[in-house]
């Protein structure tokens, strides 16, 4: 520091005083059974895979969840496997001008007061293998449910907790690890996207309260992926030779959630064992 820069500074606080900013912190400790206690959340694609998972989770964890999806049947079958906490709204997340109107029936389903959460789960992979063999139906479909339904929900989502003289909430968008490398496929643009989107928008929201995070799951055993939750988990490409449990990535869902990692916002958290470190071993 200069003389100059010092002086002035010396004359800037005999005149104004030292500043003060105060701020506090809240310490929270996990305790099993009561981590989401109290908590209202929305999860779509909730009626089975990861979302389901992450349902059961977050009830067991004293939530009330509501989950989302385009087929009404699976959706009340799944509701009454999750019992009583568990509301359900058969709803198309790329009906997008719908928004609004579904988030006020959610509300009341889940009690007429604010809702805490939202996880933004619901998504479609078509697995063309390169870009060669992408059409422009399957490049709309998948950009309209990962990206674009994903995208509108989470702003309808924000202008509804900004009604609330308290502001705060979380949001936690599922990615993929294919969105932590380069990709030629829609599936893995959509994702490479919503990782950008949830370090945007984390920065634009945390002074209010919002916490926005992501998970990138490696590949997680589910009717979308073909593996069979109760049957052989290896897969040899993977460096840790297996896929994962829908179950243990719902926990580091409920993590996310929970007032435990208030001190975490734009991160996406890989969940497959640095399988998207990529290395020429």
């Amino acid at each position: 520091m200069s003389f100059r820069d010092g002086y002035r500074r010396f004359v800037k606080y005999v005149f104004q005083g030292v500043p003060i900013i105060n701020i506090e912190a809240k310490i929270y400790q996990i305790e099993s059974g009561k981590t989401l206690e109290g908590r209202k959340i929305i999860i779509t694609g909730g009626s089975r895979g990861l979302g389901f998972s992450i349902a059961k989770k977050c009830i067991s964890e004293g939530a009330t969840v509501l989950i989302t999806g385009r087929n009404g049947k699976t959706l009340q079958e799944a509701a009454e496997k999750l019992g009583e906490n568990c509301k359900f709204i058969e709803y198309d997340i790329r009906d997008v001008s719908n928004n609004q109107r579904f988030l006020a029936e959610a509300v009341n389903l889940l009690g007429g007061t604010k809702i805490d959460s939202l996880v933004s789960n619901a998504g479609v992979s078509f697995h063309e293998g390169n870009y060669s063999k992408v059409t422009v139906a399957d490049w709309d479909a998948q950009m309209d449910t990962n990206l674009k339904g994903a995208y509108f929900l989470i702003q309808a989502f924000v202008e509804q907790l900004h009604q609330h003289e308290d502001t705060s909430g979380n949001i936690l968008i599922v990615s993929s690890e294919r969105g932590l490398y380069c990709d030629d496929i829609p599936y893995g643009l959509t994702k490479a996207a919503l990782n950008s989107f949830t370090r945007g928008l984390a920065r634009r929201l945390i002074s209010k309260g919002i916490r926005v995070n992501a998970i990138a799951p490696g590949v997680t055993a589910s009717e979308m992926t073909g593996y069979d939750p109760k049957g052989n988990l290896y897969r040899r490409s993977a460096c840790g030779k297996r896929v994962f449990m829908p179950e243990e990535v719902a926990e580091v869902t409920a993590f996310l959630l929970s007032d435990a990692s208030n001190c975490i916002s734009g991160e996406i958290i890989a969940c497959d064992q640095g399988n998207y470190l990529r290395c020429d071993w």
